[in-house]
């Protein structure tokens, strides 16, 4: 059992362990099989692929095809993009062993550490995935519903009527519960004060921090440090409730994640401290802004539209809960929260009609996949229509990645979703304050004037 005395050493070797620049190194890569992109300096090009990747995706796209390479640092390793589902779906249905999702998610590294699932491969991988799939399967997500509509119900009893909001604020504020209480498990509001602070200032982290991973020198100076103090005390934290919780008296009953997963290790197959903290980490950075940003667009979006607003208020009073899952999905469809889904090669493949040589990073643009009028009629205009009744065209709609790396949470945030809109649609109205556009935040986008809504008492 890891004591608190360890929980400083383990910060600092995770964080100078996982750094980018301390990765294996990939071998080199021959320019000439690639595809084509620009010629910018590496440093315009990471830049305009992190911070400004809503106009770039686009413009690669229109420039240079359905297929572009983009070399990001550190060390101007070459990113191929495709954006036909086609291509899309060579990519996801490629050998695991060959096409690894946790070499290309690398820079995520120093946060969520090398247990997390979104940065192993291989065996490592199955079996990190075999452990957490039972707490993410029909039974358990049923089992969460309630507690989510709890936590709904609770933030929107704060609403005022006639209040002017910011959903994004509101729905981070939500999801943030949702997180600490059903994956985490955490109840007692002292440390819940405690948490909160420091899992927003996790989220928060900047696209120039992100990029700063790769040279660990920046983080003794300004905003790195300030992120790997944050870290510290976050650690701490997470370590002293997983010790708590191995001793809980209830453990057996309890129905949060952590719990849960801690119970099933019982069985024979544990996980350390270690992989448990790494594992809770990723679950939150995926789960929380992902699905806050979803959920702020939705409710933007449904504000804009009377005749979409009197829809869901139907569905939320009927019980319709396939419209406002379609709600949802077309939000995420929209408004990507994630720009693209990666993979690094570990052996040369032939994607898309190149030959490219392993080291090379390729995956499908979200941004460009899900805007495709050959993919979608109007793909500008905001249908939930389009996902009621059947599934889109296969690998057109890609929020969750695909093949065996599909986000294991995919169906806690789609259950989510649905009983957040339901809880708000029964209590208001809303209609849309001015006009928005997405800006990058970490990872992640979001609304750049938080989706400013007003509700209304029904």
């Amino acid at each position: 059992m890891t004591t608190l005395d360890d929980v400083d050493q383990l910060t600092t070797q995770r964080m100078r362990r996982m750094s980018p620049g301390n990765q294996r190194r990939l071998p080199l890569i021959d320019d000439s099989t690639l595809p084509p992109g620009p010629r910018w300096p590496v440093l315009v090009q990471t830049a305009a692929l992190l911070r400004f990747r809503h106009w770039f995706h686009p413009y690669m796209h229109q420039r240079y095809g359905d297929v572009f390479t983009v070399r990001v640092a550190p060390g101007g390793r070459p990113l191929v993009f495709v954006t036909r589902p086609e291509h899309a779906k060579e990519v996801f249905a490629g050998d695991p062993e060959v096409f690894h999702a946790g070499k290309a998610n690398g820079i995520l590294g120093p946060i969520m550490g090398e247990h997390s699932l979104l940065l192993q491969d291989g065996s490592e991988h199955k079996r990190a995935r075999k452990l957490l799939m039972p707490a993410f399967n029909g039974h358990a997500l049923r089992a969460y519903e309630d507690l989510v509509t709890e936590v709904a119900q609770a933030q929107v009893a704060t609403w005022r009527d006639g209040e002017e909001l910011s959903a994004l604020e509101r729905m981070n504020a939500l999801t943030l519960e949702v997180i600490l209480r059903v994956v985490f498990g955490v109840t007692d509001e002292s440390r819940l004060a405690q948490l909160r602070p420091r899992v927003n200032a996790t989220v928060n982290v900047s696209p120039v921090v992100l990029l700063g991973w790769g040279y660990p020198r920046l983080q003794r100076y300004g905003p790195w440090k300030r992120t790997v103090d944050n870290q510290r005390e976050l650690d701490r934290l997470m370590y002293a409730e997983i010790r708590e919780r191995r001793t809980a008296p209830d453990l057996a009953e309890r129905t949060d994640v952590l719990s849960r997963l801690i119970v099933q290790g019982e069985g024979g197959d544990a996980l350390s401290d270690t992989e448990l903290r790494d594992q809770l980490v990723t679950l939150l950075l995926a789960g929380h802004e992902t699905t806050a940003s979803a959920l702020a667009w939705a409710l933007y979006e449904v504000g804009r539209d009377p005749v979409l607003l009197a829809r869901c208020r139907a569905a939320a009073d009927e019980g319709d809960d396939a419209y406002l899952e379609a709600v949802m999905k077309e939000s995420m469809r929209l408004h990507p929260i994630i720009p693209m889904v990666v993979r690094t090669l570990m052996k040369p493949a032939t994607i898309a009609g190149y030959d490219l040589p392993a080291g090379t990073t390729i995956g499908p643009s979200i941004i460009i996949t899900h805007a495709r009028e050959d993919n979608y009629e109007d793909p500008s205009a905001f249908r939930p229509e389009r996902f009621l009744g059947h599934h889109p065209p296969t690998n057109t709609w890609i929020p969750f990645g695909g093949g065996v790396r599909r986000c294991i949470g995919a169906g806690f945030a789609q259950m989510e979703g649905v009983a957040v809109l339901r809880q708000v649609f029964t209590a208001y109205d809303v209609s849309a304050v001015g006009d928005d556009v997405p800006k990058v935040r970490n990872i992640t986008s979001v609304p750049r004037s938080g989706a400013r809504v007003r509700v209304t008492a029904r």
